[in-house]
């Protein structure tokens, strides 16, 4: 298959190109070699989706739940029919491995559109009795929605976020990240396949200022970004300015606290999970190890011999399971926080560096006897970087692992389940794991408190999110009044 799409915007119902926008270059990276260009779009372009959103969005909300519901179980077929096409753009698109994106992302992306066309015909209100009079609530859409996508999930976001837009009845333009600008296009394809209204979910691609016009406009109702802190709280400013709805899916240094009576290999797996997949760029991943004293070291070793045989490689062979970073920018930055582990005195017990072959690989990174005032166990480093501390007990773990401004995930490995949902119940997170690290279905509510975001994604909770009640009050007596 080639990557470059057949166009730069899918608007309308079709694919359409206005090359008088910045070019960007789509770099493959596991070799650094450039193998598509799309182009940022224009003004004209931005209005053009704008228009075009807002317009189909009356004919859309105007369908009954179950046509809504069938058209996204459609689409969720044809994408299942294509996982294996899908899962080669979106190796190409952000670098993964094939063997993870043959499991992880179009078929995740498929579930949220089968899910969410399962809950569309469902979405109804409820009557309150009040003596001889009543109330009745009725869910409506929220109107034009906005998704910004990051780079390292760009299938299975552009589904998480319009799926559930599009069950309540909403419209939606799309922004993908200007790293990984391919799969969303064939999300936006299939959906009009499954017979979809022209003009109901588009896509366009740029940067921040694109970004910024589609967050601004007064015709949007809703923007759900997934990104970073910064980024959110200039999105939840600009969106503020507005009164528009807003779900933010931001970052995370989440903790994963691995107790003395864990089991070993259990504790490593979640850990290698929750910093490793994806080459650690997953923004719930537990980089934050909390490991007690009284097996840290049987730990340590255990890692590292399965650390040891991850398989580097080209990420389209199914026998490689580690992949390099998105970009040469993420390597960088990457390679930076580890230098700043080994100056700050943090043990390294493996990688530790860049690999000698072409693209952008570093090798899975674990650094021992961290503090917790280090940089790299403060920031979000968004590579292949673990750090492990020491811990003494259950109070000592909790304050330290609640010691940040983020609250994405948390994880606790023990045999103790009083212990388990103790701990977790006194963590700052909003999606955590018992035994296991980084499970993400549809039917369970993804988000974080503190700086890591607002709302929830996936499940029932999803749909609060892109949907708002009205209420209606009926007399069925005579109006009493003051005169």
């Amino acid at each position: 298959m080639t990557p470059q799409p057949k166009a730069s915007h899918f608007i309308n119902g079709e694919y359409v190109e206005d090359t008088k926008g910045t070019p960007i270059p789509v770099i493959y990276a596991a070799t650094g070699e450039q193998i598509a260009v799309v182009h940022t779009a224009t003004p004209e372009i931005v209005e053009r989706a704008l228009a075009s959103a807002k317009e189909a969005q009356r004919t859309w909300a105007s369908m009954t739940g179950t046509e809504r519901g069938r058209i996204l179980r459609r689409a969720a077929d044809i994408m299942r029919e294509r996982n294996h096409d899908l899962s080669v753009l979106e190796t190409y698109d952000t670098g993964k491995p094939l063997q993870e994106t043959l499991v992880a992302d179009a078929t995740s992306g498929a579930d949220a559109l089968e899910y969410f066309g399962g809950l569309a015909a469902s979405l109804t209100g409820e009557h309150i009795p009040l003596g001889e009079d009543w109330v009745y609530t009725v869910r409506e859409p929220l109107g034009l929605c906005v998704g910004i996508g990051a780079w390292n999930y760009p299938t299975q976001i552009a589904c998480w976020k319009g799926a559930p837009a599009l069950a309540c009845g909403n419209s939606m333009v799309f922004k993908p990240s200007e790293t990984t600008p391919l799969c969303a296009l064939q999300v936006a394809e299939i959906l009009h396949e499954a017979g979809l209204p022209a003009g109901v979910y588009n896509v366009v691609q740029g940067m921040g200022e694109v970004g910024s016009a589609l967050v601004t406009d007064p015709r949007v109702n809703k923007v759900s970004l997934t990104g970073s802190v910064p980024t959110g709280k200039k999105v939840y400013a600009a969106a503020a300015e507005g009164m528009k709805h807003v779900t933010m899916e931001l970052g995370g240094k989440s903790p994963l606290i691995v107790f003395e009576d864990a089991d070993i290999d259990n504790a490593v797996g979640g850990a290698i999970n929750g910093n490793f997949y994806s080459s650690g760029q997953v923004c719930s991943n537990g980089t934050r190890v909390f490991v007690h004293k009284d097996i840290k070291e049987r730990f340590l070793a255990r890692l590292a011999e399965r650390v040891a045989g991850a398989v580097l490689g080209d990420p389209q062979d199914e026998a490689v399971n580690f992949g390099p970073m998105v970009s040469e920018r993420q390597m960088e930055i990457v390679l930076g926080y580890i230098e700043k582990g080994k100056a700050e005195g943090a043990r390294l017990i493996c990688g530790g560096e860049r690999v000698d072959r072409p693209g952008y690989f570093i090798a899975p990174t674990v650094f021992a006897d961290v503090t917790d005032d280090m940089v790299i166990a403060r920031e979000e480093i968004f590579g292949p970087v673990m750090s492990v501390l020491d811990f003494e007990t259950e109070e000592e773990v909790i304050e330290r692992a609640n010691a940040t401004e983020f609250g994405l995930s948390a994880g606790v490995f023990t045999r103790d389940f009083t212990r388990a949902h103790r701990v977790i119940g006194a963590l700052e997170a909003g999606s955590c794991f018992i035994n296991s690290y980084n499970d993400a279905p549809v039917e369970a509510p993804f988000g974080g408190v503190k700086a890591s975001g607002v709302g929830r994604e996936n499940s029932k909770e999803a749909i609060k999110h892109f949907s708002q009640v009205k209420s209606v009050y009926v007399r069925m007596g005579d109006v009493e009044a003051a005169f």
